[in-house]
C-alpha cells in the first residue's frame, strides 16, 4: 500500500508526532513539551486543552516537515501516557478540571482505606493490578467527590471519563466516538481482564457510574475517521495502545518470554506472557498487551517510578551536570561506584515492592567518594531496579528471558546498557530504530488497514543496532546485587509518609 502512517505519541512530558514509511523508517518528527503543574506536594496535573492542542499541532507540523499530504496518510495510530485521568462534558467537550497525571499521589489515603478493608485481592484477581494511586479508578472518584457538581452530573450521564487516548479520539472525531482500547482499559482498576469488560462490582466500590466509561475497542482496528474540518482528508484512526504496550509491540516482542524495558522518566519492563494473564506472587502487574480482533494477549509488567528522572535530579537538584548527556562522561571518570548505592525512592518504590513509604537513600559514602561515584551509582540504580523486576517476572512466569530489548532515552547510555547486561546475565539489545513507542502504534494501525500484511513482515523491519553481552563474573554480579538489596532495605526502613 502506498502512503504513510502517522503515529501520535502523547507522552507525559511532551506530545510528539512521527510519520513512518512502509519500511518503518522515520520520515519526520515534531515535538512540543507539555506544561507540568504541581498545585500541592504529591499532586501532578496537566491541562487537557494543552494536551489536545499540542498533539494536533505537532501532527500538522510532522506532515509539513515530511512533505506529506494528509491524503497520503493510510491511518493514524495513537500511543499515550497511561492512567492519566480526564473527565469532560459530553455535550460541550469541555473538561471539568485538569487532567490528573499517573504520577499523582493525592488518592493514597483512599487506596490505603481500600487495602485496610481487605479489597486488594479482589481487585488483583479481576484487574491484574495492585491498589495504588498510580491507576485511574481512584483518580476518577476523587474528581467526582471534589469538583462541585461533578457526581450529580456523572450520575445523570452528562460526563465522560477517559485516559488520554479517549480524549484524543474524542477530539479527532469531533465527539463522534468515546472509546479506549483494551490495553488502556486494563490500567484503570475498573476493567476485568479475564472477561474483557468493565467490572460492575469494582465500579460500585470505587463509586464510578458506568455511564462515564468509554467503549472498549481492539488495539488494532478502524475506529473512526478524523473530523472533516481538522485535516483536508478524513483519516482512519486504526491503532490505539498504551505507550508501554506500544513499545512492546514496536520491539516485535510478539511471543511469550520476549521482554523489553523502556528507560524513560520511569522504567517500564514488560514481558509477553501469552493469551492467559498470569497471577503474580511477586507483586507484578498482569496487563493486557493488546487486543487484535477477538484475540487478547497479555504481559507482565514491572513499573519503576524513577528511572531517567534520577539524571534530571543530578542536573537540577544537585547541579553535578549541566545536561543529561554529561552523566555518562562523569560516570566513566571512575572505574566503579566504590560501594556507593543510590536508591531513588523519591516517591516511594514501585514494582516489585510497591512501598509508598520508602524514601531515597545514598549509602556507602566515604571521604574518597566523588561526583563520579554518585553519577555511576545513579545510572546503576536503573539497572538494579530493572534486575529486581526481571527476576520477579521470571519467577512468576517460569520463563527464562533470553535477551532484553531496550529503548527510551537512557538506553543510549552505553555504560548503563553494559552494566544492565552484567546484572542480568543475558544480552541487552538496542534496536536501530529507537522510536519504538510510536512505531508500535504505527504497526497496529498499519495492520488494521493492510498497510503491513502480518507480524512476520513487521519482525523483518526490526533490526538491532548494538548488542551488549555480559562481561562481569556471576559471582561479582551477585555481590553487587547483594549490596543493592541492602541499600533497598535501608530505604524501606526510613520513617516517612507519602507526600
Amino acid at each position: 500500500m502506498a502512503g504513510y502512517i502517522l503515529a501520535l505519541d502523547q507522552g507525559t512530558t511532551s506530545s510528539r508526532a512521527i510519520v513512518f514509511d512502509a519500511a518503518a523508517q522515520v520520515r519526520a518528527v515534531a515535538q512540543k513539551e507539555l506544561t507540568q503543574r504541581y498545585p500541592q506536594p504529591g499532586w501532578v496535573e496537566q491541562d487537557p486543552r494543552e494536551i489536545w492542542s499540542s498533539q494536533v499541532g505537532v501532527a500538522a507540523e510532522a506532515l509539513s516537515r515530511a512533505g506529506v499530504s494528509p491524503h497520503e496518510i493510510a491511518a493514524i495510530g495513537i500511543a499515550n501516557q497511561r492512567e492519566t485521568t480526564l473527565v469532560w462534558h459530553r455535550r460541550t467537550g469541555e473538561p471539568i478540571c485538569n487532567a490528573i497525571v499517573w504520577q499523582d499521589r493525592r488518592t493514597a489515603p483512599f487506596c490505603e482505606r481500600l487495602k485496610r478493608q481487605g479489597l486488594e485481592p479482589l481487585f488483583e484477581s479481576r484487574t491484574g493490578l495492585v491498589i495504588d494511586p498510580y491507576f485511574s479508578g481512584s483518580k476518577v472518584r476523587w474528581i467526582l467527590d471534589q469538583v462541585p457538581g461533578a457526581r450529580e452530573a456523572a450520575e445523570s450521564g452528562q460526563l465522560a471519563f477517559g485516559t488520554v487516548d479517549s480524549w484524543l479520539v474524542w477530539n479527532l472525531s469531533g465527539g463522534k466516538r468515546h472509546v479506549t482500547d483494551a490495553s488502556n482499559a486494563s490500567r484503570t482498576l475498573m476493567y476485568n481482564i479475564h472477561a474483557g469488560v468493565w467490572d460492575d462490582k469494582l465500579l460500585g466500590i470505587l463509586g464510578v457510574p458506568r455511564s462515564m466509561l468509554p467503549e472498549v475497542v481492539p488495539s488494532s482496528g478502524e475506529v473512526v475517521l478524523t473530523q472533516p474540518d481538522l485535516y483536508s482528508a478524513r483519516i482512519p484512526i486504526a491503532g490505539i495502545v498504551g505507550d508501554q504496550q506500544a513499545a512492546l509491540f514496536g520491539q516485535c516482542c510478539h511471543v511469550p518470554g520476549m521482554a523489553k524495558n523502556t528507560y524513560g522518566t520511569g522504567c517500564f519492563l514488560l514481558m509477553h506472557t501469552g493469551h492467559v494473564p498470569s497471577h503474580s506472587k511477586n507483586r507484578l502487574l498482569a496487563t493486557v498487551a493488546w487486543r487484535i480482533g477477538e484475540r487478547t494477549e497479555f504481559a507482565d509488567e514491572g513499573s519503576i517510578f524513577i528511572g531517567g528522572a534520577i539524571v534530571q535530579w543530578l542536573r537540577d537538584g544537585l547541579g553535578l551536570i549541566r545536561s543529561a548527556d554529561e552523566v555518562e562522561r562523569l560516570a566513566v571518570s571512575v572505574p566503579d561506584s566504590a560501594g556507593v548505592h543510590l536508591v531513588p525512592a523519591f516517591t516511594g518504590l514501585g514494582a516489585p515492592y510497591w512501598d509508598p513509604n520508602a524514601r531515597g537513600v545514598i549509602c556507602g559514602l566515604t571521604r574518597g567518594s566523588t561526583a563520579g561515584h554518585l553519577a555511576r551509582a545513579a545510572l546503576e540504580s536503573m539497572a538494579f531496579q530493572t534486575t529486581d523486576v526481571l527476576r520477579a517476572m521470571q519467577a512468576d512466569a517460569g520463563i527464562e528471558v533470553a535477551q532484553l530489548r531496550v529503548d527510551g532515552g537512557a538506553a543510549r547510555n552505553n555504560l548503563l546498557m553494559q552494566f544492565q547486561a552484567d546484572m542480568l546475565g543475558v544480552p541487552v539489545v538496542r534496536p536501530r530504530n529507537t522510536e519504538t513507542t510510536a512505531l508500535g502504534a504505527a504497526f497496529l494501525a498499519g495492520l488494521a488497514v493492510g498497510y503491513w500484511s502480518d507480524r512476520d513482515q513487521l519482525a523483518s523491519l526490526w533490526s538491532e543496532e548494538r548488542r551488549f553481552e555480559p562481561r562481569m563474573s556471576r559471582e561479582r554480579a551477585g555481590e553487587r546485587y547483594a549490596g543493592w538489596r541492602d541499600a533497598v532495605a535501608r530505604s524501606r526502613s526510613q520513617v516517612g509518609a507519602p507526600g
